[in-house]
């Protein structure tokens, strides 16, 4: 089940680096375009804003999943590091739950703010819901709560990052 489990999570984990890294691509696509129509063109396209900001939302949220998954996301873990090995057990376990509870809150008022805001129209796309473009809260919540469950119960993944501080 555990190895079943770990595919899944991986296949999970690429998905997330595709949106991200698309999401990347496409901001920095965007922005030129936006420079380019205003200061060459005199003719400041109204699109490339609002579209950098909505890839933004995806590819933080997304993205932030995807590298907490492989430990490199920030942290601070240098005091962690000089404690005991079973106080370190301990500490790194109540910081899986804080991780836990994070990503429930995104799941929960996420789900609420996108419900909220689902009938409301962005002005520069009026086809868009408002609740669309915040789905990437709760979906990198959901995700987030996998991945923390994939490290509780089955560990780390083996290609994660690796380096530790460790005092001399």
């Amino acid at each position: 089940m555990a190895l079943v489990y770990r595919g899944f999570m991986d296949a999970l984990y690429l998905c997330c680096v595709a949106v991200a890294g698309t999401a990347l691509v496409l901001i920095s696509a965007v922005i030129p375009w936006a420079v380019f129509t205003r200061y060459v063109l005199n003719s400041a396209a109204s699109w490339p804003e609002p579209t950098a900001i909505l890839l933004t939302i995806v590819l933080t949220f997304i993205g932030a999943a995807a590298c907490y998954r492989r430990r490199i996301h920030m942290n601070v873990s240098y005091f962690v590091f000089l404690l005991p090995p079973l106080i370190r057990a301990v500490a790194e376990f109540v910081a899986e739950l804080l991780v836990a509870l994070m990503a429930l809150f995104m799941m929960i008022y996420g789900e609420r703010l996108v419900e909220e805001t689902w009938y409301n129209t962005i002005p520069d796309f009026p086809s868009l819901s408002v609740g669309v473009t915040y789905l990437p809260i709760p979906v990198g919540g959901l995700l987030l709560l996998l991945f923390v469950a994939e490290r509780v119960f089955i560990g780390v993944p083996a290609d994660s990052e690796t380096a530790e501080i460790t005092p001399d």
